[in-house]
């Protein structure tokens, strides 16, 4: 039979598990708007400081790329069991500090898409990586 404090324990897990989806979920977000952009969507105006309306310029297509694969690699290394928990907590360590940094630069961008989107967003995910890096 469980007692109290287990069944609290398990809750605590459980919501830290929960948590640790909705990063995954976020960062498969990003991943797709990433990849949109690096295939030549014209979301030009929400991103990068909203210096190229339209479709972005080639370097930046590539840097969209990079960050597709980045966001993806890291929203499957916070999700599978195969992950070591050690490492596990430092990946939602780094993603806190990445969505953190991204809140912020987002937040002084020009752009009036990029702000109302990207900052909520980054900061959201920056917050509940944190929160999720507790049980990793």
């Amino acid at each position: 039979m469980t007692g109290p404090r287990q069944t609290r324990q398990g809750a605590e897990h459980q919501r830290r598990s929960v948590e640790r989806g909705a990063v995954a979920v976020g960062l498969a977000g990003l991943a797709a708007f990433q990849a949109a952009l690096a295939i030549g969507t014209p979301w030009g105006r929400a991103s990068y400081g909203g210096a190229h309306i339209g479709v972005l310029p080639s370097r930046l297509r590539v840097v969209s790329a990079g960050a597709a694969l980045l966001y993806s690699g890291l929203s499957v290394a916070i999700v599978s069991r195969r992950t070591p928990l050690r490492v596990r907590r430092h990946v939602l360590t780094g993603i806190t500090a990445l969505m953190g940094v991204g809140a912020v630069l987002n937040g002084i961008s020009p752009s009036w898409p990029e702000r109302a989107t990207w900052t909520p967003t980054t900061a959201l995910l920056a917050a509940l990586a944190w929160r999720a890096r507790r049980d990793g």
